[in-house]
């Protein structure tokens, strides 16, 4: 019932059911990380929520629960502020900033009372929950779906260039064959691989020739600001999948299955070819030549409207050609989703890097809040989609919480590995001040990341 309500609802508000949904699973997991660990070392956990019950990070502001329970010594509850979760630990400096507990003598069941390497396991037991969520995911994804991907050799017309493309060098029908020399297998592989190595070359075949295109600066930073994934698309004939009621193509006789051949007596075989011509013709007569059923050749008149949108949505370019189809047995599926974990992984770490070490990535326009997030998704519920994009955003909620800042679990990590290592253990007053400050840095990151979003709406 659930899923069907789903189906009912318009795009937006499936991505934000999306979001939620992924979200919510999410952070409830890596909070029951720490307290699974907690609860293995017999550490008390006082709390369990879901979102926060205060103006986060302000523990003292506006405390309520939506909902809560308490069963033995833990109060399970879902706050009102929808950003995040937390446990609340017995003897811990954390967002929760109880002093008072703090302030009284160390009891048995309490986390400052365990020796370091548990308090360790403790604080990476959300990390560790996430990266295992994530491969868990993959693992069934690749047993049951296996892999599809068009290799790079078997985007058999070349490419489709947009205008970044064309201003570097690139043409309609080059055929891609490396990146600095370099082969890459799957075309849908190619410009993230030129983005994350921060690559110089393109290595193109054009006709009997091999053609090397130089990546003059500012490329990167061009892809990234245009956001529509078009630098370069796979080139394909044009074969009509649907045509929209009332509109010219409609009203021209144009039909599914059509196969366009020319716009005016103009020999045109791939859409680029096609659109480039079409532009040319607004408010103009068009005449288009069509292959039907094969082997019937007709033609059909109307005139170009202002918007230039015919009204018609041609076949996918993976209609024509080879795909690779991988499947995977249960044994294969669990090495292939460990493996894909730690690529996924990687991959964040160089787009994250970038951010600090290209001058072509800016946080202005890479960054983004909830609205970024939620546009990840698809507007219409598959569970592949979804599942996928859980699993990656399982990884990065890992990595964010592994960074050195305090407040985050990686922040408590960092005083923790210094306490093993000097076997001096750091005071509470620099913890608790600490814990403070990086409040105030999460609080002023995520202002700024949702503030963008907000600016990019209205920019609109």
């Amino acid at each position: 019932m659930l899923l069907n309500a789903i189906f009912l609802l318009s795009g937006g508000a499936v991505q934000a059911i999306q979001l939620i949904a992924a979200l919510s699973i999410l952070i409830l997991l890596h909070e029951g990380g720490h307290f699974l660990f907690a609860r293995l070392f017999k550490t008390r956990v006082e709390k369990f929520y879901l979102f926060f019950d205060f103006l986060f990070p302000f523990s003292g502001l506006l405390n309520f629960s939506l909902f809560k329970k308490k069963v033995g010594d833990t109060e399970y509850g879902i706050g009102w502020f929808p950003l995040g979760g937390y446990v609340k630990i017995s003897g811990m400096v954390d967002e929760s900033m109880d002093k008072e507990q703090m302030a009284l003598p160390p009891q048995p069941w309490e986390y400052r009372s365990k020796p370091a390497w548990q308090r360790l396991f403790i604080m990476l037991g959300g990390i560790i929950i996430n990266v295992l969520v994530g491969m868990i995911i993959y693992m069934f994804m690749f047993g049951i779906w296996g892999e599809e991907y068009l290799p790079t050799a078997n985007a058999k017309y070349g490419i489709m260039a947009d205008s970044v493309a064309k201003s570097i060098g690139l043409r309609n029908g080059d055929k891609i064959v490396g990146i600095d020399g370099r082969p890459v297998d799957r075309f849908n592989k190619i410009v993230p691989t030129m983005i994350l190595n921060e690559a110089s070359t393109i290595n193109v075949k054009r006709g009997d020739a091999t053609v090397n295109i130089n990546i003059p600066a500012g490329t990167v930073h061009s892809i990234i600001k245009g956001q529509k994934n078009t630098f370069i698309l796979p080139r394909s004939p044009i074969v009509i999948a649907q045509v929209a009621k009332k509109m010219e193509a409609q009203r021209m006789g144009l039909l599914e299955g059509d196969s366009i051949i020319a716009i005016n007596n103009i020999p045109v075989f791939f859409y680029d070819e096609f659109d480039s011509i079409k532009r040319t013709l607004v408010g103009k007569p068009i005449t288009i030549t069509a292959i039907r059923n094969h082997t019937q050749l007709a033609q059909f008149s109307g005139v170009v409207p202002k918007d230039k949108a015919l009204g018609f949505f041609v076949k996918p370019g993976e209609d024509f050609f080879t795909l690779a189809r991988i499947k995977y047995a249960p044994i294969e599926a669990v090495g292939k989703g460990f493996s894909h974990t730690i690529v996924q992984f990687q991959n964040y770490w160089l787009q994250f890097k970038l951010i600090f070490t290209s001058k072509e990535i800016k946080a202005s326009e890479s960054l983004g809040g909830i609205v970024s997030f939620g546009k990840l998704f698809s507007p219409e519920f598959h569970w592949y989609d979804f599942l996928a994009l859980t699993a990656f955003i399982s990884i990065i909620l890992a990595f964010m919480n592994l960074l050195p800042i305090p407040g985050l679990d990686g922040g408590y990590v960092i005083f923790l590995i210094w306490e093993l290592v000097t076997r001096r253990k750091v005071s509470e007053k620099i913890m608790e001040r600490a814990t403070t400050v990086g409040l105030v840095i999460l609080l002023a990151l995520m202002l700024y990341a949702n503030g963008l979003d907000v600016f990019r709406l209205f920019k609109k």
